[in-house]
């Protein structure tokens, strides 16, 4: 029965890749990665591309003129030549960003927060402290452990002196 339903489907619509693509709304868009991309980086000062694809007239002009001596053009021409080519330059690139504040700012807020989360959980959560954490319970209870002679060859009691009633040096 099952093997007739996947018949019948096959032969209703052709089963590949591009039904789920149309799917209902629409052509996905599938991008290209293998293509060149410009991308600022200090570890690739070359990138594949050039940062400005769609030249204007006068950076069409510029370029012509770039064809030519380099004296004979004046320093806005040469910057305005190497703002077609790259977005930043290596000094640009170098600049610290300010992004480093606001990651301590936001730890400092996560920390006050889960401060907070704490003393809420120690006001109306947690009960009140336990009677076994009283100092005068756990004098108690190490003087208990030193009559019982409790791990005489390496514990409490081998470290306790019967005679003098002290620790041992």
């Amino acid at each position: 029965m099952l093997a007739t339903r996947a018949l019948r489907l096959v032969g209703k619509r052709a089963i590949s890749t591009s039904v789920s693509v149309r799917g209902g709304h629409g052509v996905a868009k599938v991008d290209d990665y293998t293509l060149p991309y410009y991308d600022d980086k200090q570890l690739n000062p070359l990138p594949d591309i050039r940062y400005v694809q769609n030249l204007s007239a006068e950076q069409m002009s510029l370029k012509e003129k770039e064809m030519g001596s380099w004296a004979a053009l004046s320093n806005e021409e040469k910057i305005a030549l190497y703002r077609i080519s790259f977005k930043k330059t290596f000094a640009e690139m170098n600049q610290t960003t300010s992004t480093w504040k606001s990651v301590v700012a936001g730890f400092f807020f996560l920390m006050g927060c889960t401060g907070l989360f704490v003393l809420w959980q120690r006001k109306y959560v947690y009960g009140p402290v336990p009677h076994t954490f009283d100092p005068d319970y756990k004098a108690r209870e190490l003087q208990r452990a030193l009559d019982m002679r409790m791990n005489p060859v390496q514990g409490i009691s081998s470290k306790w002196d019967y005679e003098k009633n002290d620790w041992k040096k």
